[in-house]
């Protein structure tokens, strides 16, 4: 695509800051929202924290040469879940979703080792555009009920089999229409700097919406007209609760036993988000126009994602992930410049010790965010689908393995083998690698048996 801002351009000061602001506002939502899944007194500042030094660490591994931001990865839910149910107390578990991040992000590091020596080569035979084009598509469609379900209020009647439209669903989707086609027009008829910030417009747009009607709501007593909880600040946290420091305090509990169990919880795991690296790695190759597996090279994004997310951990306690919602930033922006991505993870860092500005950012409703959330999420699933154009699908053979990949992923094809998810991604890209294989080898002998006659 034609960039604005390519990899080594560096903006403004003013303008980097505005840039900067807007990709932390499109990873902010799901980067706080695993401490705040997990529990246990997991601090959001701290998540916050750790991804702006996580995605530091990621970016000196690659030579800067890769605009992505790394944020908390729901990929581990399980595993920080298991990590405290099998601690004898808090404190060890905190312990524990360290060590866990440690053993994951060793897999990485092992993984980048073998890539180093061996090459990419066997990587792009066995996931070529057919197989990783379709499964990038799938990893923007599997989010889709997550933007549709917060723009409407996540009212969904099972029984109606359709969300039905009370009050508060109304108020919802309203704010989310406003911040979507907020963002659609400043993107498409935007001048200049309209057109590269239509995050934050959309955004603001769409909580100046909804604190109309909270305020509303307020005054009158409807409570479904209170789409923004301002309630966050009676009990706002003024700096980051640091999982070192609370992990120190159970270092004394943690035995054999329960470390075995932290690496069953998590290793699997990590070689399921190897997968979604290389996925996520491709989407950004094909939008920025650089191979990203082999400049920087595989090897480098992934000790930069392994002991990224090792660090991440040690200060937030959730182990990082190269995120989607920065991806889809960069593309609809057309801003790669990997100074904005360093200048985003300082800005993590700082804002996570001014308490109220963290918790300002966590008023902003899911409503608004699923408004975002719809171009981000989309734009995930074109780029996979972009991928597959050159691809010959009057071909079967390739038919095939895009039909199976799609259907695998859109069906929700989760599989729990033990402690370990494969989620429906995982799944799909494995299903499809294996279809891919098993045609290809049949190719080869049709190939051959052509030739002998």
């Amino acid at each position: 695509m034609n960039l604005v801002y390519n990899i080594k351009d560096k903006p403004k000061f003013g303008q980097l800051i505005v840039f900067a602001f807007q990709q932390l506002l499109a990873i902010l939502a799901a980067t706080i929202a695993v401490p705040a899944i997990v529990g246990n007194g997991m601090s959001q500042s701290a998540a916050l924290f750790g991804a702006g030094v996580g995605t530091i660490v990621y970016l000196l591994f690659t030579k800067f040469r890769s605009p992505v931001f790394l944020g908390s990865s729901f990929a581990f839910l399980g595993s920080m879940f298991a990590a405290f149910a099998g601690a004898v107390s808090t404190e060890a578990g905190y312990a524990g979703i360290i060590i866990g991040a440690i053993f994951a992000g060793l897999v990485y590091v092992v993984i980048a080792i073998i890539v180093k020596v061996a090459g990419v080569a066997w990587i792009n035979k066995l996931m070529p555009a057919v197989v990783i084009g379709p499964t990038v598509a799938i990893i923007g469609l599997s989010l889709a009920g997550n933007a549709i379900g917060d723009s409407l209020a996540g009212a969904f009647d099972a029984d109606a089999g359709a969300y039905v439209m009370t009050t508060k669903v109304w108020v919802s989707l309203i704010c989310a229409l406003v911040t979507l086609f907020t963002v659609i027009i400043c993107s498409v008829f935007g001048k200049k700097m309209a057109k590269l910030i239509p995050f934050i417009i959309g955004i603001v747009a769409g909580y100046l919406v909804a604190t109309c009607f909270t305020l509303i709501g307020m005054k009158t007593g409807n409570e479904a007209l209170q789409v923004i909880n301002f309630s966050l600040f009676e009990n706002m946290q003024w700096i980051p609760d640091f999982t070192f420091l609370k992990a120190a305090k159970g270092l004394s509990a943690i035995d054999g036993k329960y470390i075995a169990t932290i690496a069953v919880a998590y290793v699997p795991v990590a070689f399921v988000v190897f997968a979604e690296h290389i996925a996520d790695h491709k989407n950004l190759s094909s939008i920025i126009g650089t191979e990203l597996l082999e400049d920087p090279g595989l090897h480098r994004t992934l000790l930069g994602d392994g002991v990224g997310s090792m660090v991440g951990a040690v200060f937030g306690g959730c182990p990082n992930t190269t995120y989607g919602e920065s991806v889809g930033c960069v593309a609809i922006t057309g801003n790669a410049s990997v100074i904005t991505i360093l200048a985003t993870a300082i800005m993590a860092i700082v804002i996570s010790f001014f308490g109220p500005f963290v918790t300002f950012l966590a008023t902003i409703p899911s409503c608004v965010m699923g408004g975002v959330c719809i171009t981000l999420y989309g734009f995930i699933a074109v780029s996979g689908l972009k991928m597959i154009q050159p691809v010959d699908l009057g071909n079967n053979r390739n038919l095939f393995v895009v039909s199976v990949i799609l259907i695998a992923g859109i069906g929700g094809m989760t599989l729990k083998i033990g402690q370990v998810t494969l989620t429906e991604i995982a799944c799909a890209l494995i299903l499809g690698i294996i279809v891919n294989l098993v045609l290809g080898r049949n190719d080869k002998k049709e190939a051959k048996a052509e030739k002998a006659e």
